[in-house]
């Protein structure tokens, strides 16, 4: 993808968000998934997502790349390319996500600002959209938090 294709990302983000939320058609759910005894489905869940952007366009040089999984019970964990993570994920209706409870090791490394980065991205994410092998998250506010894309 070139660097113009990632330019006009968070334009064509925004419209499906808007679009998907006009929808008239139900969500997949009434109630929010990842609660205790419910079981996580969907694109996003069981699949490694490696970090991409951060924002539209900026690439983070870090040692190890950051990623995070979902699994089925609602545990996630990961790399914030300094230090393991693990936590909670809820997912909703209409794309909707919430991370809770993400934890992390503490070893220091030269990038630990690029890895809060990640983390507090994590942190911040509202809303969701998956593009074919890509997977961005959007602020409460429709910013775009930044990209992620499927690995191995």
């Amino acid at each position: 993808m070139t660097k113009k294709s990632w330019r006009l990302l968070p334009l064509l983000a925004s419209t499906v968000l808007l679009l998907s939320a006009c929808s008239s058609a139900p969500g997949p759910s009434t109630s929010p998934q990842g609660s205790s005894g419910s079981s996580l489905s969907g694109a996003i869940v069981d699949q490694r997502w490696n970090l991409l952007l951060v924002g539209t366009d900026e690439r983070l040089s870090m040692p190890e790349t950051p990623f995070f999984q979902i699994s089925r019970d609602g545990s996630v964990s990961g790399h914030d390319g300094c230090n393991r993570l693990t936590g909670k994920v809820t997912l909703g209706e209409n794309q909707r996500i919430e991370f809770s409870e993400l934890a992390t090791t503490r070893m220091a490394c030269p990038q630990m600002d690029d890895a809060k980065r990640v983390t507090d991205m994590m942190e911040t994410a509202y809303r969701y959209l998956i593009d074919h092998d890509r997977l961005v998250f959007f602020g409460p506010d429709s910013r775009v938090l930044g990209g992620w894309r499927e690995g191995n």
